[in-house]
């Protein structure tokens, strides 16, 4: 099966997670997308997470419903900080039937020359590109087995969903269902 490996933080999960991954598996291919919960960015080592378990539990119950969608905690078993090359061959180790497909923002791609073992990664596993405001990107200038997407863009951020619940704003409409009043029981866990 084709899976699209959608890696981050999570910091929360939010509608443009979902509505991006759901294109992804209905328009471009991907029999499963699924969400790689990571503990440790060695790019955002500065920032503040709520608690692993918390992001994965609220991933879980983000993608209960749509059966073409995975909640993974395969990174908080491997060494720290999470780079994108180890994720990508324990999965291909556990699961060596599929063909996995790394989902990356195109505000992600200047600096991808940057990321460990970034030649390994692109040698060995597809990499599909959803656009970012800001961020074009020459589609006929990518590398094969690089692939842009034609995704619509929803500019949501999880530091959005952050910063608006730190203000008291009832942004229920931004989150799956039941993630808002989630947020809400673990408000002191959510750093702004």
């Amino acid at each position: 099966m084709q899976i699209g490996i959608f890696s981050g933080s999570f910091n929360p999960i939010h509608v443009g997670h979902l509505a991006l991954a759901n294109y992804l598996c209905e328009y471009e291919g991907l029999g499963e997308v699924w969400f790689v919960v990571s503990p440790c960015n060695p790019f955002k080592q500065g920032n503040r997470l709520m608690p692993d378990e918390l992001r994965l539990q609220l991933v879980q119950m983000a993608i209960a419903d749509y059966p073409k969608f995975r909640a993974s905690d395969v990174e908080f078993s491997l060494p720290r900080p999470s780079y994108t090359i180890n994720t990508l061959n324990e999965l291909k180790r556990q699961y060596p039937e599929h063909t996995f497909h790394l989902i990356m923002g195109s505000d992600n791609w200047p600096g991808f020359p940057r990321w460990y073992k970034s030649e390994e990664i692109l040698a060995q596993h597809g990499l599909l590109i959803y656009p970012r405001p800001g961020y074009p990107i020459d589609a006929n200038a990518l590398p094969s087995g690089v692939r842009m997407v034609d995704s619509p863009v929803l500019e949501v951020s999880s530091t959005f969903i952050r910063e608006s619940l730190s203000q008291g704003k009832d942004i229920r409409f931004f989150l799956p269902e039941g993630i808002y009043q989630e947020l809400l029981k673990h408000k002191n866990d959510i750093p702004c």
